[in-house]
């Protein structure tokens, strides 16, 4: 199965987010945009994971954040990743709060004893709006600075939980589904 740990927006994030972002999914850019029920923010990918290590991962995230308090990040600013002018991943800003990036952190830390890598490049917060399609020109992405400029949009999601997330493969794409809440709960 593949699994990945993430923070769920509540459905009124997702809907209001999806929303003011229609003018990028009607801009007839060669992008495949995520649906509204699976705009998150990722943690940790893991990949593919045999189905009996799922429950021992569970546990390892009830351990790494027991100890934080919930708290509210800001969402808000569109971007690509790599770039502007060829981004192969869309995505809505998510505030570098560093009671985030210790969470994180500390995922990031739970998950090594179970031979998951860790990630060598500095965690940014995003949630990925669309992918570009494979050999998409760059010049289909000439108008994209002006769609991601007439985008306005600010909004708050509290971080209460970390979910370890499945990720199902699907003919019109992946359809995440929570294997498990772990709870923030505690005060560092």
């Amino acid at each position: 199965m593949r699994l990945f740990v993430a923070v769920n927006l509540p459905e009124a994030e997702r809907r209001a987010a999806h929303e003011a972002t229609a003018p990028l999914r009607q801009g007839d850019l060669p992008v495949k945009w995520v649906a509204e029920a699976s705009l998150h923010l990722t943690l940790k990918f893991l990949g593919d994971v045999e189905e009996g290590r799922a429950d021992a991962i569970a546990t390892a995230l009830d351990a790494a954040v027991a100890a934080a308090r919930p708290f509210e990040v800001g969402l808000g600013g569109l971007g690509a990743f790599p770039a502007l002018a060829r981004p192969r991943i869309v995505w809505l800003g998510v505030e570098r709060h560093p009671a985030l990036e210790l969470l994180a952190n500390d995922v990031e830390r739970a998950l090594q004893p179970f031979g998951f890598e860790a990630e060598l490049r500095p965690f940014q917060p995003h949630i990925t709006l669309g992918r570009a399609k494979q050999g998409a020109p760059a010049t289909a992405f000439a108008k994209f600075e002006k769609l991601i400029a007439r985008v306005t949009y600010e909004g708050m999601a509290p971080v209460a939980s970390v979910d370890l997330m499945e990720s199902l493969l699907q003919p019109d794409g992946a359809v995440y589904q929570v294997r498990h809440h772990a709870q923030l709960r505690g005060a560092r």
